[in-house]
C-alpha cells in the first residue's frame, strides 16, 4: 500500500506515537498496544521504516521501566518484528476485517512462541521438559496478548479509518476497496 499524500504519513505517524505512549501507563503483564501497533505498521508503512516504530516504542517503554535479561529482551523484539511482518503479509494492500482477525491471532501467537523460547534459554532447564514447562507456564501471557492485541488492532484500525475518512476526506477505498468487507 502506498499513501497518498505525506498528511497521510504525518497522520501514521502521530497515531503511531500516541498508541506508543499508552505502553507508558501501568498495565498487566503482555497487555500493551505494542502487538496491535506491530501489526498496524506492518500494513501501512514503507518498507524502509515497517519494524521500526513498534521496536522503537518497545524501546522507549523499556528504557522508562527498566532493562531486563538480555536473551529475553533479544527474543521479546524478535516476537514483536515477526508480528510486524504478519501484519505486512496478511494486511498491506489486502485488509479485510477477516485478514485482521487471522493476523491478530497469528501476530500473538508468533510473539508467544519467539518470546517464550527466550524465557526458555534465560531461566529454564535446557531440556524439552524445561521447554514445555516454559510453554505452558507463558500460556496466561498468551492469553492476554490476543485479548490485548485483539482489542488494541480493531480500536487502532477503526480509528485510523475513521481519522483518515474525516480528516481527509476520502473514502476507506482510497486504501483498498476490501477495507469495508
Amino acid at each position: 500500500m502506498k499513501l497518498k499524500n505525506l498528511r497521510e504519513e504525518h497522520l501514521i505517524f502521530a497515531f503511531i506515537v500516541v498508541i506508543a505512549l499508552l505502553r507508558m501507563i501501568p498495565h498487566p503483564w503482555n497487555f500493551t498496544p505494542v502487538g496491535a501497533l506491530a501489526l498496524f505498521s506492518g500494513a501501512y508503512l514503507s518498507k524502509k521504516g515497517y519494524f521500526i516504530l513498534p521496536l522503537g516504542a518497545l524501546l522507549i517503554g523499556d528504557a522508562w521501566y527498566g532493562f531486563y535479561n538480555g536473551i529475553v529482551f533479544t527474543a521479546v523484539y524478535l516476537g514483536f518484528i515477526a508480528s510486524t511482518i504478519v501484519g505486512r503479509k496478511l494486511l498491506a494492500n489486502n485488509y479485510s476485517h477477516a485478514r485482521l482477525g487471522s493476523s491478530i491471532g497469528l501476530g500473538a501467537l508468533s510473539f508467544w512462541l519467539i518470546s517464550n523460547a527466550g524465557s526458555w534459554l534465560a531461566f529454564y532447564p535446557l531440556t524439552f521438559e524445561g521447554l514445555i514447562q516454559c510453554y505452558v507456564n507463558g500460556i496466561p501471557y498468551l492469553g492476554r496478548s490476543l485479548v490485548a492485541d485483539g482489542l488494541y488492532a480493531i480500536l487502532i484500525f477503526s480509528v485510523f479509518f475513521a481519522l483518515k475518512n474525516k480528516v481527509f476526506n476520502a473514502k476507506l477505498s482510497t486504501f483498498n476497496s476490501n477495507a469495508a468487507q
